[in-house]
């Protein structure tokens, strides 16, 4: 498998809808830094623009999934929509420390309140919240369905 991700990886994208979903020092009092599941996120997006490799180390085993801020769900959503179409559908060669990967989980603990299974495939995971969180589901396929 290869260090760095095939057509690489819309990091601005991924910066801006972080930014968007962050809460700021107005509303959280001090920053948590990477203790904040957006944090973390944020760290991992800029050590990727640093220097871009498909994982980060141990990366979902230091998601901070007891962060329980409560986020804006329109943003997140928005930002699993594109976290999706950032991702290469690997199917198999999938890796739960593939930096799209954890960027999705961190998304998720602060939309959905945990990590959830993902097997490489976009529409299998939009199946999969279908299932378990319809309503979010369809604003999220919605989003993606329509982004380019």
């Amino acid at each position: 498998m290869s260090d760095t991700h095939k057509n690489g990886l819309n990091a601005e994208l991924v910066w801006d809808d972080l930014q968007n979903c962050c809460r700021t020092e107005s509303t959280c009092g001090q920053c948590q830094n990477e203790s904040c599941t957006i944090g973390f996120a944020k760290k991992c997006i800029k050590d990727y623009m640093k220097e871009p490799k498909k994982a980060v180390p141990h990366g979902k085993e230091h998601i901070p999934t007891t962060d329980f801020k409560v986020f804006d769900e329109i943003e997140l959503e928005t930002a699993i929509a594109h976290i999706l179409k950032e991702c290469k559908d690997c199917k198999e060669d999938h890796t739960e420390d593939c930096i799209i990967n954890v960027i999705r989980n961190c998304y998720e603990v602060g939309l959905l309140g945990d990590i959830h299974p993902y097997e490489g495939s976009a529409f299998q995971y939009l199946m999969y919240l279908n299932t378990n969180y319809p309503e979010k589901a369809a604003k999220i396929a919605d989003t993606y369905k329509n982004l380019p």
